[in-house]
């Protein structure tokens, strides 16, 4: 991994890249999206719509947070977002998508991941969500949170491998709540 590009300065932006190979599954570069070349999430192929995609959704605090479809230009303090690609013929293509958003204040952001149906149960989601988490604490937030449905057993585990800690929407009885203290 190449962390020499990670920013521990307060409130600095940074522009990681990772490489990185998921057992027999392939590599994967994982790099900031570049939301005027890159596609959004729903033009990719493979990409599942709606609740078949893998997703960490969070839409507590500000609900414009669960999109993975990305403004024009990214800051990448307050939002930061990556891009898991691999490489096809002679250009990448993107087969993951992770991001967060701050609150107005910039100690706490909501995250969501996606990836493509043929790299799920690879490890790629996690891949994703933990250089998400670091270049999170990097930036000086201390809490990342998000809201998925109850029903997906599959997200869950995840956020629990992770470290989040889940519980039941108390709003909404379909819905839990993770929550990861960085």
């Amino acid at each position: 991994m190449d962390h020499s590009s990670i920013s521990h300065n307060s409130r600095k932006p940074a522009y990681p890249r990772w490489s990185e190979t998921l057992g027999n599954d392939g590599y994967v570069r994982i790099r900031p999206l570049d939301a005027r070349k890159d596609p959004p999430q729903h033009m990719m192929p493979g990409f599942a719509s709606g609740g078949q995609s893998f997703r960490l959704v969070g839409q507590a605090d500000f609900p414009e947070a669960h999109a993975v479809d990305l403004p024009a230009a990214i800051e990448y303090v307050n939002e930061v977002a990556f891009v898991g690609v691999t490489p096809d013929d002679s250009r990448e293509r993107i087969v993951g998508v992770s991001r967060y958003r701050t609150d107005p204040h910039g100690s706490k952001c909501e995250c969501v991941v996606t990836v493509s149906d043929e790299w799920h149960k690879k490890g790629l989601a996690a891949l994703l969500m933990k250089h998400l988490m670091e270049v999170a604490r990097a930036n000086g937030i201390r809490r990342m949170t998000s809201v998925e449905l109850a029903a997906n057993v599959p997200m869950r585990e995840l956020a629990t491998q992770l470290g989040f800690r889940t519980r039941m929407d108390p709003d909404d009885v379909h819905q839990v709540l993770h929550e990861l203290d960085l």
